[in-house]
């Protein structure tokens, strides 16, 4: 029996989703996918359906029959894309209907024949053959089919003009073809090149590469240079050509899983992989006893969720299950073939699990940013400062600049709801030393509070600050000199090397600081409001100093000076695509690392 889920709160669900590119599936309420998209940017896409006028009626009986919205983030928006089309055919969704069919993305056909052909396809696979894709689009099918024909002189005619020809046309001329027409070629020596075409297509083209260049170096020596370039130039362009895409890749079937833990709840997110594509995931919040390590939880997982599901021949985990030996004999022994559970691994594989890792991280903190988990953290903040009424209004005050430059305050407002954004505000400190944090803080705090006493606004039933007991003095000073009462005022002090879970708060009302353990909702309520204070702050005063600076956003990464920026824009084609493109694409760049490429894609998707 399928258990009707929840109203769907749209409010809080795009309050917390991430605004990096991926693909959401809305469900109805009996758990049905009703419609699959993709998106550059998921909050903006997602948001789009819950404006107040909708565009159409069948965008309003969609969103009426929305009961959840599940993500998967992807690295790209040509992964986005792709991974779309394969829930599209999977899934079937109701509203996905008018997309299936013209939308389909093209691949290339290897015919059956005795002289195969290479053409590009789209739609059903009903004629015998090999399919392979699919690609992102018809360019880069055509781009591939240019470059085979060149490499490999496979026929592209059809049947029909194949089979009436009496002598070689122009592309046997052009040496883009062998003309099995009229039997230049041999049935075995055409099946060799077919051969070569395969590799190539199926990812395996280092053999491909090494045997051209064993022939450019042939050509050398016999001193035909422009043979030997032109084999130069058909290595370069094979490297070129090859795009891995963590959504497809690799052979074999898997189960990538990764666990993240925080606030009492857990979340484990499985990315399947079958025949080395992925297929899809879905995320699984079991209830957890108070601090359970992310390796616990996986283990009772595994045990619990392979009982009557096919167990792929690898588990690809994020953390180290407990007992792990033990754990994989059993799966071993439930389904009749060797299981590995691994956990460290490299390259494409490491691409994976951090997109399963990326993936259960956003999907927890939209739970934990869910009203009802707000209410519970804001109950469990009474509890702690032993407070007897409801809480209506929370503050948080931070300041942010660069050496002294362009200095920005911020203040963020919560109520018992959640974030007031149009409540937030922002404060441009000027004539205060470069660096004086706290006379920037004690600027902020002055104009915020004297317009709000002048203005007989609401005041915050708690003024949070982001830092110790300095900081917290300054408060203490402006709202003592303005004769405010009524608020407490709470310093968040960050812990040891900034580490989340080890935060000291302050109260100005008290000697001893209020330290709370690292799975406390009251602390993970204060980390929420301190660490939105934080991002505004830091989101204004780059936008400040963008404008003092008028240069491009490339300019405020570390390692990138004026030369690597106008190569960077040369090579990607402008800032548009350069903002595009996915890790793996910046490090094929010339000069740019691992490091810097992750730098690069932090600074335009806005999640360092």
């Amino acid at each position: 029996m399928t258990v009707p889920l929840p109203p769907f709160d749209a409010t809080a669900f795009l309050k917390a989703l991430t605004t990096l590119p991926g693909v959401y599936r809305m469900l109805d309420q009996r758990g049905e996918t009703l419609y699959v998209g993709k998106a550059r940017n998921l909050r903006q896409r997602v948001a789009s359906y819950f404006r107040e006028n909708p565009v159409s009626v069948r965008i309003r009986r969609l969103v009426s029959s929305i009961c959840a919205i599940e993500v998967t983030v992807t690295h790209t928006e040509t992964e986005a894309l792709l991974l779309e089309s394969t829930l599209i055919k999977q899934l079937q969704p109701r509203y996905n209907i008018l997309l299936r069919d013209d939308k389909g993305y093209p691949c290339i056909h290897v015919s059956a024949d005795e002289f195969p052909r290479l053409t590009l396809h789209r739609g059903a696979k009903r004629a015998p053959g090999r399919y392979f894709g699919p690609y992102p689009g018809a360019s880069a099918v055509r781009d591939t089919l240019n470059l085979l024909q060149k490499t490999f002189r496979l026929r592209s005619c059809d049947d029909r003009f194949f089979r009436t020809r009496s002598r070689p046309c122009l592309q046997y001329q052009i040496k883009r073809c062998t003309a099995p027409c009229v039997g230049l070629v041999e049935a075995e020596g055409y099946q060799r090149q077919l051969r070569d075409v395969v590799l190539f297509l199926e990812g395996k083209s280092g053999q491909l590469v090494e045997e051209l260049a064993q022939r450019m170096e042939t050509a050398a020596a016999a001193l035909d240079f422009e043979i030997a370039m032109t084999y130069r130039d058909q290595i370069a362009e094979l490297r070129q050509i090859q795009q891995h895409q963590h959504v497809e890749g690799g052979s074999g079937d898997l189960d990538v899983i990764a666990c993240a833990v925080q606030g009492g709840q857990a979340c484990v997110q499985i990315l399947v992989f079958r025949g080395g594509r992925l297929l899809g995931n879905r995320a699984f919040f079991p209830r957890l006893p108070e601090s359970e390590s992310a390796e616990t939880v996986l283990s009772a997982f595994l045990a619990q969720y392979y009982l009557d599901k096919a167990i792929p021949a690898e588990l690809l985990v994020s953390h180290p299950p407990d007992e792990a030996a033990l754990l994989a004999q059993a799966l071993q022994e439930r389904s009749g073939q060797r299981v590995a559970i691994t956990v460290r691994v490299r390259g494409e594989r490491a691409r994976w699990l951090d997109m399963a890792q990326h993936n259960a991280d956003q999907a927890l903190t939209a739970r934990l940013s869910s009203q009802a988990g707000f209410r519970q953290r804001l109950a469990a903040l009474r509890e702690v400062l032993g407070i007897d009424h409801e809480l209506t209004r929370l503050e948080c005050f931070d300041i942010s600049h660069t050496q002294g430059e362009a200095t920005v305050a911020s203040c963020v407002v919560f109520g018992g709801e959640g974030p007031l954004k149009s409540d937030y505000r922002r404060y441009h400190i000027e004539g205060v030393a470069p660096g004086d944090d706290y006379a920037a803080l004690h600027q902020a705090l002055a104009r915020r509070y004297v317009r709000l006493c002048d203005e007989q606004g609401p005041l915050p039933d708690i003024l949070f600050i982001d830092g110790g007991k300095g900081q917290l003095a300054q408060a203490g000073e402006v709202l003592g000199t303005l004769g405010v009462t009524g608020v407490r005022m709470i310093g968040i002090a960050k812990g040891p090397e900034r580490k989340p879970g080890l935060e000291t708060l302050y109260l100005l009302e008290g000697n001893r600081p209020l330290i709370l353990p690292a799975d406390s909702a009251a602390l993970h309520l204060a980390q929420q409001i301190r660490d939105e204070a934080h991002r505004f702050a830091i989101t204004g005063h780059r936008q400040r100093r963008a404008k003092a600076r008028t240069a491009s956003v490339l300019d405020e990464i570390p390692g990138i000076g004026p030369k690597r920026r106008q190569a960077l824009l040369r090579q990607f084609g402008g800032l548009k695509q350069l903002m595009r493109a996915g890790i793996e694409d910046l490090v094929r760049a010339e000069g740019v690392s691992a490091t810097l490429a992750q730098r690069i894609y932090d600074a335009f998707h806005g999640e360092a």
